[in-house]
């Protein structure tokens, strides 16, 4: 068993090595962090949203049916821009899911370089929208996201959104 630099003397059962100590809140059953990988093909986008949907309700995360939707769209959207315009140099791309005591974070990963920006909305085109589309479903649920390099030179894009309803002003 490793000590991890705390030394070979006796603990206290909870585990702090001080008497009175506040304990860390235990997780609750539903946090932690999934992450899947799939090839950046069409079939992945109704796969990715399928295991999302499977994988909140298997936790037992406590999301309504409004931000279950909205996740699910938002991971089409992310998945989608994947397969489009990512595949030639990121034949993979890997889905993550985050959930905390209070909040949900879907992420797509790939490993093309290039940070893609929402686009204003083009009313006479087709497409091209899908940033701003879950840039508008995060910001309506009281949630962030945003863009991000990666160490490997490719980008992570990802939304947080809260499980509980965003109070209204």
């Amino acid at each position: 068993m490793e000590d991890h630099g705390r030394g070979s003397g006796p603990r206290p059962a909870d585990g702090t090595d001080e008497p009175g100590a506040p304990r860390p809140p235990e997780p609750l059953p539903y946090e932690g962090v999934w992450r899947f990988t799939a090839p950046a093909v069409d079939a992945s986008v109704p796969q990715a949203r399928h295991a999302v949907r499977d994988l909140l309700h298997r936790q037992g995360v406590p999301v309504s049916d409004d931000l279950v939707q909205g996740l699910l769209l938002i991971v089409s959207e992310l998945v989608t821009n994947a397969v489009r315009h990512a595949a030639l140099l990121s034949p993979m791309l890997a889905v993550e899911i985050a959930v905390g005591a209070e909040w949900v974070r879907v992420s797509v990963e790939d490993n093309h370089p290039y940070r893609p920006t929402a686009l204003e909305a083009d009313h006479g085109r087709t497409g091209g929208r899908g940033l701003l589309l879950v840039s508008e479903i995060t910001r309506e649920a009281g949630g962030v996201c945003d863009v991000e390099h990666t160490a490997s030179g490719g980008k992570v894009i990802w939304a947080a959104l809260p499980l509980k309803p965003a109070s209204v002003p």
